[in-house]
């Protein structure tokens, strides 16, 4: 295999987005490089999975799942790669998801306070690993650091909703949040969370439009906090082709992150997170018709 494959194909849907590109150009960015898998399922789509569903795996045993999925993308959560890695260590995980022709396009969640030195280091850490897209759950006064070192890095910050009762809960206040800022900080829209907190993740992604750089796809059984758990996508509540039509109507930028996240069942979660993939596949080929 072609070790270089993955850095390959980060590298060509970044220098796409950084001219304006979208998912919609992301199939004839990746074949003018060489990179389009023929078979590809997702049509160009970055889905990979939050790694936080393979918590009960170490880091090797959580990417050979992932490229037993056939998968192309990875958002680790520290326990995979922790922010405050030493470079050595950074250096052996790109190599060893370079074999397997994974993608780190994103890492959290991770959080910000007006501690800019602290910020920074987060920034310095996701540079070195490649990463474009930091999910996060940002204090208030985070976001005059951010406006800087957003600019300073080219690398964005997705604000995560984590549901009722937490400080991003609706989407009014992941909106009410970004206003004024860069662009480069917006949202990374999670699904499950967002039925929870009682509204519709299609009317969210529309209603947030160009701040939305990642998701974290899941659906849950119902709203509210108490009893409600995740199931294979489409089961509940989670309108999976009306996603992925929302994602196309705003563009969604091709070198995002769309990250499977699927909580229950941790100690054996493959079999739900292959079902839920027949179904994103499904979504895919209905939303591009």
């Amino acid at each position: 295999m072609n070790h270089s494959l993955s850095r390959r194909r980060f590298l060509a849907l970044s220098s796409a987005a950084a001219a304006g590109a979208t998912f919609l150009d992301a199939p004839s960015v990746l074949n003018a490089a060489g990179l389009l898998h023929a078979d590809d399922p997702y049509q160009g789509w970055p889905i990979g999975v939050q790694s936080y569903s393979l918590r009960n795996f170490d880091l090797h045993e959580a990417v050979r799942h992932i490229q037993g999925m056939g998968l192309h993308y990875v958002e680790f959560y520290s326990k995979h790669l922790a922010p405050n890695a030493t470079d050595e260590t950074i250096a052996e995980t790109k190599k060893l998801l370079a074999s397997a022709d994974i993608t780190l396009n994103a890492h959290g969640v991770n959080g910000f306070s007006s501690d800019h030195d602290a910020n920074r280091k987060v920034f310095e850490f996701a540079k070195k690993a490649g990463i474009k897209n930091i999910t996060a759950n940002p204090n208030p006064d985070s976001f005059d650091s951010l406006d800087k070192l957003v600019a300073e890095f080219d690398i964005r910050v997705c604000i995560h909703n984590h549901g009722p009762g937490a400080l991003f809960d609706k989407s009014d206040d992941t909106l009410n949040a970004v206003k004024g800022h860069d662009k480069r900080i917006g949202a990374c829209v999670d699904t499950g969370h967002y039925i929870r907190s009682g509204e519709n993740p299609v009317e969210v992604i529309r209603k947030l439009s160009d701040r939305v750089f990642a998701l974290h796809i899941k659906d849950d059984t119902h709203k509210g906090d108490k009893g409600s758990h995740n199931v294979v996508i489409g089961q509940a509540n989670l309108d999976v082709v009306g996603v992925f039509k929302a994602l196309k109507d705003i563009n969604f930028p091709a070198d995002g992150s769309i990250s499977l996240e699927y909580e229950a069942n941790p100690e054996n979660p493959i079999e739900d997170m292959k079902q839920c993939l027949v179904v994103a596949r499904d979504a895919i080929a209905k939303a591009a018709s």
